[in-house]
């Protein structure tokens, strides 16, 4: 799937994706949270769609920083359903959303520790092993830290080496954090350990007040989180990149001219420039 640009299948615009003839994505993703134990009608137009493209599947309760004890036998349906999709890349985010079995519906930070991060690194593992297949794990936009000990570039880069497992680098979730907490997006692209980014996010973003902007996947992706990518795709080898819009969905069109300009940045790092660097 090198060089190549997907979207998030949604019911919102799931017919799009069968009987729209200039909305071609490369790859699709969905959460598998959304499609497990579904029947009827949308399970046959996932199937038919899922039949078109490939397909990869980012989690929203795995929980990965939770204190509770890992869900396995979500685990073990998870595991059944990404086989029977053939699904190619299976990321979670670095944060969690349950606590003594309650659902919070919100993914909340998890502390920049040493001891959460031996905590997260061994789950993460512990997931790997049972999946048999590469987690990658996604640095999440965050809006106060929590109990800090280290910083989040030391904590992410901590729990990638210790859990050795794979990186989804959003874009727009670095370009909130480092408008929000006063860092340098760059630097905190290049201090990132590069060779583990299995998978790219793209989204937009909410300002709701001058010092103050917040990850919603409900708007367009603005110029600068554009200019982002670029300076990420010039450090990368190829890998997949996903546009996301989960709200305020607009017409096909806005979509695709969304993931035209993806495309186009991502064929000017990686279509040319990559052969010759390898």
């Amino acid at each position: 799937m090198n060089t190549s640009i997907g979207i998030g299948f949604r019911r919102d615009f799931a017919d799009e994706f069968l009987k729209n003839t200039h909305f071609k994505p490369d790859f699709i993703e969905f959460a598998p949270e959304n499609w497990m134990g579904m029947g009827g009608s949308w399970k046959k137009k996932l199937d038919q769609v899922a039949e078109r493209y490939p397909v990869t599947c980012h989690g929203l309760s795995l929980s990965i920083g939770s204190p509770d004890e890992l869900d396995w036998e979500f685990l073990k349906n998870l595991k059944v359903f990404l086989n029977t999709y053939h699904v190619e890349i299976y990321s979670e985010h670095l944060s969690f959303s349950k606590a003594a079995n309650a659902h919070l519906y919100d993914l909340l930070p998890i502390p920049f520790r040493e001891d959460a991060v031996k905590h997260v690194a061994e789950r993460i593992r512990l997931v790997q092993d049972f999946l048999e297949r590469p987690l990658a794990i996604e640095n999440v936009s965050y809006y106060t830290p929590v109990a800090a000990e280290m910083d989040e570039i030391t904590f992410i880069n901590q729990v990638i080496e210790e859990a050795n497992c794979q990186l989804l680098l959003d874009v727009n979730n670095v370009y909130v954090n480092a408008f929000n907490h006063h860092y340098q997006a760059k630097e905190f692209i290049q201090q990132l350990p590069l060779n583990k980014v299995a998978h790219i996010h793209m989204a937009g973003h909410e300002k709701i007040a001058p010092d103050l902007i917040i990850d919603t996947h409900g708007q367009p992706i603005i110029d600068p989180v554009y200019d982002l990518f670029d300076y990420a795709a010039q450090l990368l080898r190829p890998v997949p990149v996903l546009l996301e819009r989960d709200f305020n969905i607009p017409e096909t069109n806005e979509l695709i001219t969304e993931m035209n300009v993806l495309k186009r940045i991502a064929i000017n790092h990686w279509e040319e420039s990559y052969v010759i660097k390898r």
